[in-house]
Formats: C-alpha cells, structure tokens, sequence
C-alpha cells in the first residue's frame, strides 16, 4: 500500500533542494571566479616575467659585446705595444751591427746580424697571427713585457752611441796629439831654419866693418854667407817639391839639359841653386830694381858712402818685418819682383795648393810663412851683397861660365866637395888632349871687382875617355 505523503512535507523538501542548489551553484560560481582570478594573475605574472628573462638577456649581451670589444682593443693595444718595441731592437742590433764594422768584428757582426734576423721573425709571426685572427695575447703582460723589451733596446742603443763618441772623442784627441806633435816638428825646423840662416848668416862678424877699410875681401868673405843663405832655400825649395809629388828629374833636365849625369843624387841641388842663383844675381848690375834711392850723386865718393850706410842700416833687420813697414822701398820692390819670377804662379800652386802668398805680394803684404821667410832672408843678403860691391871704390861686373868651357883655377871653383874625377885623370897627358873637365853649368856666378876676381862656382863634368 502506497504511502502518501503528505503534501505540506513535498513542498518543504522542494524549497530545500532549491536552497541547496543555489548554494552550491554559489560556491561554484566563487570557484570559477576564484580559478579564473587566479589564471589570469598566474599569466600576468608569467608576463611579466618573461617580459624581465628578455630585458636581462639583452642587457647580458651588450655587456658581454662591449666586453668583447674592450678586450680586443687591449690585444690591439698590446699588438701595436710589441710591434715597436721589436722595431726598437731592430734598431739596436742596426746599432750593433754598425759599431762592429769599425773597427770590424766578424763574431759581433753576425751576432748583430742575427738578432735583426730574430726580430724580423717576430714581427713577420705577428703579421700571421693577425690576419688569421689567431693572436693569443694576455694584454696586461704584453704591454708590460714590451715595455720593458723597448727600455732595454733604447738602453742598449744609447749605449752604443756612447761607445761611439767615446771612439770618436779618442780619434779626436789621437788627432790633436798628431797634429801637436807636427806642431812640434814645425816648430823645431823653424827653430833649426833659424839657426841655420843665422848661422850661415851670422852677420854679427861685419858690424865692426868701417867704410874706410873696406877691401874686395870683405865682398867675398859676404857672398859666402850668401851663397849659404841660398842653399838653405833651395832644400826647403826641394823639399817642399818632394811633398808636392813633383818629377825633380824632369825639373833638373828643364834647368841644365837631359845631357848632364849627376854621379850622387845629392848633386841634382846644385841644379837647382844655379836656377835660383840665376834668376836671383839677374841684372846685379844694370836692373833697376837694384838702384836705392838717392843713389845717384854728384861725387862718387858720397855715393859709396850712401851705399855703405845703406848695408849698415838692413843688415841687423828682419827683412819680413822691413818689407811690411816699407812696402814701397826699393828693397820691398826688388823682393817683390824676384819673388814672383822666380815662384812663378803654377809652381806656387803646385806646392801650395793656392795662390796666396802671390796675391799677398802683390798687394804689397807680407806671406808669413817659412817658405817667404827663407826667400826673404836670402833676398836680403843678395841686395846686401849688392850694396857692399857698390860701397867699394872700384866697378864691379859680374859673369857666368858657359856650358862645355875647360875649367880654369883662376876664375872657377868646382861646388862639390869631392872631385868628379880622380887625381890620374889630371895628368900631363890629358893636358891640353881635349880629356880636361868641362863645365856643366854655373852654379853661382863669379865677379870681378877693379884687378881682383871672385871665382865662380861651377859643377864640373867628368873627362870623356
């Protein structure tokens, strides 16, 4: 039997259950919206998130980029660093290489040699590592390393170019030693030149000589001194020659001939003064350049006496220090003149190089040199002699030997202190046979003073067989 419900109890369970679902659908309703909440924050914060893995990443990139960058511009830092500093031991080993040529050393040159060698390795090494991109470099002690790689290479190049002043102050000083020592030379034949113009002209003997006594003997015993005075040139003549390179024996043959023999070459002066005395005693007589001033007066006896005070007055003279007090005197002029024909313009450049002591003459100085001073002293004793022949009271002329002339004792005197021929050459039979000595050449000429004659000097030939 069916129950039956009552219907008050259906309607009260109905509005339960009604309840109940709008609860539940309450709750599901807050769940969906709680979930959805939640999602949606859950995916704005996945947002954001990703959002900052991105910016981080990007930031991580630059930084790393500019890390890279930096740290290539260290290693091109460092390339350039080593690239000098084997530039600069390049240098130093050039440096080396030099200084062991001179004075030459064969183990230091290749050493040098082989260190240029090395470091053009480095640098070609480098050059490959670059352009393959393969350079292995630590910046920091690369730059370090080279630093200390180019101080070392300039210490070492300043060291060589000290050892090379050092080298060059003793070439220097090894010179100023030479050249004193050649200043020293000069001086003592200076010195010796001195003595020897004084002593071949040592004139202290005629200052006590007084016009009333004069005599022909005092004229020869003054030429003598002379003659000394003119050899004293000719050496220094010849030997400034010899030091110019000059062919003497082509000089002799221009002078005497390519005929004459000399049996000792210290004979071939003899040429040599007979050219200088030729030039020298050339118009002793007539040439104007001779005549003082005021030489001619009324009275021959005032004119002898001017001559005579005239060789008191120069005799005890420096004849360089006249002529540049006087450059107008007669004296002045005669040297003058006999200088420049007898230096005639291409020898003095030959000997000297120049023309100067030409053109100092001619402009009416002095050439302070030994060569003029040696000129001057013999020019002086030559217009001595001039004036002593002319204090005299008798005419003096002079003469020369001609070539091939038999020799003769009363006008001639042969130059060599040995005879060119011996004793038996003398005999009776080669008297008057043609087979006497001839004359080669006047030496220095002779003079004839009133009834008395000064024998010539002559060299003398053998006698042909």
């Amino acid at each position: 039997m069916e129950t039956i419900k009552p219907k008050s109890c259906v309607k009260s369970k109905t509005r339960f259950a009604r309840t109940f679902q709008k609860v539940i659908n309450r709750r599901n309703a807050k769940r969906i919206a709680s979930s959805n909440g939640i999602c949606v924050l859950v995916s704005h914060n996945k947002f954001k998130e990703d959002s900052s893995i991105h910016g981080g990443k990007s930031q991580v990139f630059e930084r790393r980029e500019e890390d890279v960058k930096a740290r290539n511009r260290a290693v091109m830092e460092a390339l350039v660093a080593k690239l000098f500093a084997n530039v600069t031991s390049i240098k130093a080993a050039y440096a080396e290489l030099q200084m062991a040529q001179s004075p030459y050393n064969s183990e230091a040159i290749q050493a040098a040699d082989q260190a240029v060698v090395d470091e053009l390795k480095v640098i070609s090494e480098l050059k490959r590592s670059f352009l393959k991109k393969e350079l292995d470099l630590s910046p920091q002690v690369t730059l370090m390393l080279s630093e200390i790689q180019e101080q070392q290479s300039l210490m070492k190049t300043y060291e060589i170019t000290i050892k090379k002043m050092q080298a060059e102050s003793e070439h220097k000083n090894a010179g100023i030693v030479s050249l004193k020592k050649k200043l020293g030379e000069l001086l003592s034949f200076n010195k010796s030149l001195e003595k020897k113009l004084d002593a071949s002209g040592s004139l202290s003997m005629f200052d006590n000589l007084q016009f009333p006594i004069l005599n022909p003997t005092h004229f020869a015993q003054f030429l003598h001194y002379t003659v000394r005075s003119i050899r004293n040139f000719v050496k220094l003549m010849i030997r400034e020659m010899e030091s110019a390179s000059w062919d003497l024996n082509a000089a002799i043959e221009c002078i005497v001939g390519s005929d004459t023999e000399f049996p000792e070459p210290t004979h071939r002066s003899f040429a040599f003064e007979s050219f200088v005395c030729k030039i020298m005693f050339e118009g002793f007589t007539t040439d104007t350049n001779f005549i003082l001033q005021n030489d001619s007066l009324p009275l021959a006896e005032q004119q002898n006496h001017q001559m005579f005070d005239k060789f008191k007055k120069l005799k005890p003279v420096n004849p360089k220090i006249f002529i540049s007090q006087n450059p107008n005197s007669s004296f002045a002029k005669f040297t003058r003149s006999k200088y420049l024909q007898l230096v005639h313009a291409k020898m003095e450049c030959s000997l000297f190089g120049n023309l100067n002591q030409r053109k100092i003459m001619n402009s009416g100085g002095v050439p302070d040199t030994t060569f003029f001073a040696a000129f001057a002293e013999m020019s002086k004793r030559i217009w001595l002699l001039r004036c002593l022949a002319f204090s005299l009271h008798n005419d003096v002329t002079i003469f020369q030997v001609r070539k091939n002339s038999r020799f003769s004792e009363v006008y001639m005197q042969c130059v060599t202190e040995e005879t060119l021929f011996s004793p038996a050459d003398m005999n009776d039979s080669t008297v008057g046979s043609g087979l006497e000595p001839r004359v080669r050449f006047t030496v220095v000429p002779g003079f004839k003073i009133g009834e008395t004659v000064v024998q010539s000097r002559v060299y003398l030939s053998p006698p042909s067989r």
